[in-house]
């Protein structure tokens, strides 16, 4: 079975103080995760080490950093490199989040970069895509994820994209007011693995785990992951809350 995850995205959020005492109350509510599941929290970079910490001996849960550069190091004043990151024991990172298209402006050359560095670190790259509202709105959201796909992660082989994690972000229902539906979640899952098998092979594909990004909350995590082709949840403002995200894992199949 595919790796079944929970990886809760913090965002800018938290302070050291809130921050330790919201891993704890997930820590220490007693979650057994069997040996196909695993939680991740992506926090804060200055808190990385101390969360690492936090998490240290409790079975399948991990740190991950919210980004990384997409150079090895240089004059890049206020960023990140993947060897910083694996100097102190950080296995994940998430890579191409839509906050990060759309604010900074990562090109999906840049996300490729991105993930080749992880990869070379043995850095677990969390790989997020996903249409904005305007291109759903035009029909045309396939086209555009698999160009997506195709542009960052098609240059690697068979081996290395299995050790790629896809994250889908349905950014056309994310603070619009529209809602995407379960249904909705599992045919773009469905698309993103056939892409996937189109470029790998069925058992290539059926081997990567993808996610879903699209506002998962305790109430509705289990019909989303109930879903065939969705392997878990990219999870933000719900993981916040320890007792959301707490509910969240417990959804994992």
């Amino acid at each position: 079975m595919r790796k079944q995850i929970a990886a809760a995205n913090w965002k800018m959020n938290n302070t050291l103080e809130e921050g330790t005492k919201l891993l704890n109350e997930i820590v220490g509510s007693g979650l057994q995760l069997s040996d196909n599941q695993c939680a991740i929290f992506a926090v804060p970079s200055p808190y990385l080490i101390s969360a690492d910490q936090q998490v240290a001996g409790n079975s399948n849960m991990f740190v991950a950093a919210q980004n990384c550069h997409h150079k090895t190091s240089g004059a890049y004043t206020g960023e990140v490199s993947v060897d910083m990151l694996a100097s102190i024991n950080i296995h994940y990172c998430l890579v191409g989040h839509s906050e990060r298209r759309e604010y900074f402006a990562e090109s999906n050359q840049q996300l490729a970069e991105k993930v080749d560095l992880c990869l070379s670190k043995e850095i677990t790259p969390i790989f997020c895509c996903g249409e904005p509202l305007s291109i759903r709105d035009e029909n045309i959201q396939n086209d555009y994820v698999a160009v997506q796909l195709n542009e960052s992660l098609f240059h690697l082989d068979a081996d290395a994209i299995q050790k790629v994690v896809i994250a889908y972000e349905p950014i056309w229902a994310i603070g619009t007011g529209k809602t995407a539906t379960a249904a909705q979640a599992q045919e773009m899952h469905a698309h993103i693995r056939s892409v996937l098998a189109n470029q790998f092979g069925n058992a290539v594909a059926d081997n990567v785990s993808i996610l879903y990004g699209g506002s998962v909350k305790g109430a509705n995590a289990n019909e989303i992951f109930s879903q065939p082709d969705v392997d878990g949840g990219l999870v933000g403002g719900a993981s916040l809350i320890a007792s959301e995200f707490v509910q969240i894992i417990k959804a994992l199949k």
